[in-house]
């Protein structure tokens, strides 16, 4: 539930007309979209031997400084802390509040402190009970996915769609000329599916996590991946490409074609709740990278504190709650994301090399789960990495500089902490 709710945000209710755009076929679209799934589910893969070996909370941050040395694992956690995940967390907050001029009409600053209030409630709700946030995580989860398969369901099934819009089926342009797009459908599909190592950072509160981790993974991608196919089929299949493209608001246009007037109201209720899963998996999970990194002596010492009365990282969650509201109120969560976001990929390709460098520099290390098709998987998503981070760098190459320089503007604090512990 962690990591469906964590990936099935806001990005499906957009990426789809922006895939539409790359392809213009049937065939290329939905390729497009179990590449997609196909090589998430290599990541998640690759990343469940390590969650299985070293079920520690912090994931990323945990590998990476295993495999690397504890700079990489540290210019990761940074990454994550100052920009990844509380810029996310900043970003979907704001999200939600602007869907909410739906049905209120809100100021720019009203916005703001909607954002802020949703920032504050779920960290005081993973403050006070894991279980509770754990819970609550469920629940939006399974309303969310209820909810899209509902509306799946009733564009299966009522009028206004045609099989004709699924034409063409093939594109008629050259193979050489169709991979510059294809690629740039790719990097707009792994987005809507980014969220998948979610349940690493939580890995060691996981029970059983050499059982767990792996079949969460698994399970996840399976679910994600039924209802993105689909969730895109009835979105072809009653707007057809030209309509998707030219749409803004894709599943509200299809669902007012099957629903009437309705149906965009209905939508914007479905986003809503997807938008509060994703914050809640935000705030459960992300906390638990700078626990680990304080535990390391990396970061403030007081975020290694659990809380003695509800034993959760209380501190973690407290100052990762303080800079999200700050990036609210400063406005910079969206351009940070976009500095910073290839950053991923490359930490992302990393954790897969992980995998194949501890087999070799650990080789005693007790493995309950291995990667299947031992090298190959990983190999793959480590490829695909580097083509997505090549590609980021190519097509918007100040944004990849920018973002690099955030990175990097860790190390002086990473040194310092070190030399003080």
């Amino acid at each position: 539930m962690i990591n469906v709710g964590g990936i099935i945000g806001s990005g499906i209710f957009m990426v789809p007309a922006t895939v539409a755009l790359y392809t213009m076929s049937s065939s290329l679209f939905f390729t497009a979209w179990i590449l997609g799934a196909v090589v998430s589910l290599f990541g998640a893969l690759s990343v469940a031997e390590l969650g299985a070996a070293m079920p520690k909370a912090g994931g990323q941050y945990v590998f990476l400084s295993e495999a690397y040395g504890p700079v990489w694992g540290y210019l990761y956690g940074w990454s994550a802390v100052a920009v990844i995940n509380t810029a996310s967390l900043a970003a979907v907050g704001v999200a939600f509040g602007e869907y909410l001029q739906f049905f209120f009409p809100l100021s720019t600053l009203e916005i703001r402190l909607i954002a802020i209030g949703m920032v504050v409630g779920l960290t005081l709700l993973n403050i006070v009970d894991v279980k509770a946030g754990a819970r609550f995580q469920n629940s939006f989860t399974i309303a969310k996915v209820s909810a899209i398969t509902l509306v799946i369901l009733l564009g299966l099934t009522m009028d206004g769609g045609s099989t004709q819009n699924f034409e063409p089926i093939f594109s008629d342009k050259s193979f050489a000329s169709l991979i510059g797009p294809m690629g740039l459908a790719m990097v707009a599909v792994l987005w809507t599916f980014d969220g998948w190592i979610f349940i690493t950072y939580v890995a060691g509160e996981v029970k059983a996590p050499n059982r767990n981790i792996p079949l969460s993974l698994i399970y996840c991608m399976a679910i994600v991946t039924t209802v993105y196919l689909l969730l895109n089929y009835v979105l072809v299949y009653v707007l057809g490409f030209v309509d998707m493209v030219g749409s803004d608001k894709v599943m509200s246009d299809a669902a007012s074609v099957f629903m009437g007037e309705k149906g965009a109201m209905i939508v914007t209720i479905i986003i809503l709740i997807s938008l509060i899963g994703a914050n809640n998996g935000f705030t459960l999970t992300s906390a638990r990278i700078n626990y680990a990194m304080a535990k390391d002596g990396l970061f403030f010492k007081k975020a290694a504190v659990v809380h003695p009365q509800y034993h959760s990282p209380a501190n973690a969650l407290i100052i990762q709650c303080i800079w999200a509201i700050i990036l609210t109120f400063s406005g910079t969560f969206n351009q940070l994301i976009t500095y910073i976001i290839f950053a991923s990929w490359i930490f992302y390709g990393m954790s897969a090399g992980a995998v194949i460098i501890l087999r070799n520099k650990r080789p005693d290390l007790d493995r309950p789960y291995k990667t299947p098709f031992y090298p190959w998987i990983p190999a793959i998503f480590i490829l695909f990495s580097v083509f997505l981070t090549i590609n980021t760098i190519m097509e918007a190459p100040r944004d990849a500089a920018i973002g690099t320089v955030l990175m990097l503007t860790g190390l002086p604090l990473y040194y310092y902490w070190k030399k003080s512990d």
